[in-house]
């Protein structure tokens, strides 16, 4: 199985802490996010990883993954990134990782032993996490509602009560080539312009609303972290330190 890393954007929440650098190379715990990635997808099995660049795709290369670019990434969303690794979606399985993460090698392992055609990794116990981060915990939380049958009934919006919230996507999800067909089905039946706004969440909203693949949330409650702003940072930080 192959990863792919989506590390276009410059993530200009982080300020001034990607004037030089992809957010991806910013630092936790003394090293740079990419490589917690990376280890955790070797430390899975994973040794073919590419990477979706864009902002300073320079400092990316020559670190020994296959480089999938981006020219219009200041135009585009993330899903645009993704389908500049097209050739690797249409053959196998991939792992697809957002660059703004950490995570072990567990939640790798867990989506690759997964055979649903898409599935994704999430936090049920995602208010711990939250609330280090964030003073109110509904503000910067996005929906998360299961079906009975446990597969994915809603994603990304925002919520108005906790009630709405069963865990918290997490940035890492397994891509078949059947799921990332239908992606491109309903991307392409979209105006130019939409296409390029399409992010991750809004995206898997609309493959649940066509209702032809469903989607598989894997439940991970082992160390992660999203790496979104300098106060992020502190946060993981303090944890780390405590």
């Amino acid at each position: 199985m192959k990863a792919i890393l989506l590390a276009a954007g410059r993530g200009s929440r982080m300020k001034d802490l990607t004037d030089d650098r992809p957010k991806c190379l910013v630092e936790i715990h003394g090293k740079p996010l990419l490589e917690w990635q990376r280890a955790a997808l070797k430390e899975a099995g994973i040794d073919e990883i590419g990477i979706v660049t864009g902002y300073r795709r320079e400092m990316l290369a020559n670190r020994g993954m296959r480089e999938f670019n981006n020219p219009r990434w200041e135009q585009t969303n993330m899903v645009t990134s993704l389908a500049c690794a097209q050739d690797w979606l249409e053959n196998e399985p991939c792992i697809v990782s957002y660059s703004d993460i950490f995570y072990s090698a567990d939640a790798v392992r867990t989506l690759m032993r997964s055979d649903a055609a898409l599935a994704i990794t999430y936090d049920p116990d995602w208010r711990q996490l939250w609330e280090k981060r964030f003073a109110d915990p509904l503000l910067d939380a996005e929906t998360f509602r299961l079906n009975p049958d446990g597969t994915l009934a809603e994603i990304g919006s925002q919520p108005q009560t906790l009630g709405e919230i069963e865990g918290q996507y997490m940035g890492l999800l397994r891509i078949s080539p059947a799921a990332w067909a239908e992606i491109r089905r309903i991307r392409t039946a979209l105006p130019q312009e939409w296409q390029d706004r399409m992010h991750m969440t809004g995206t898997l909203q609309r493959v649940i609303e066509a209702g032809r693949i469903p989607i598989v949330p894997l439940p991970y409650r082992g160390e992660w972290g999203e790496v979104d702003s300098a106060e992020d940072l502190l946060a993981y930080r303090s944890t780390h330190e405590g």
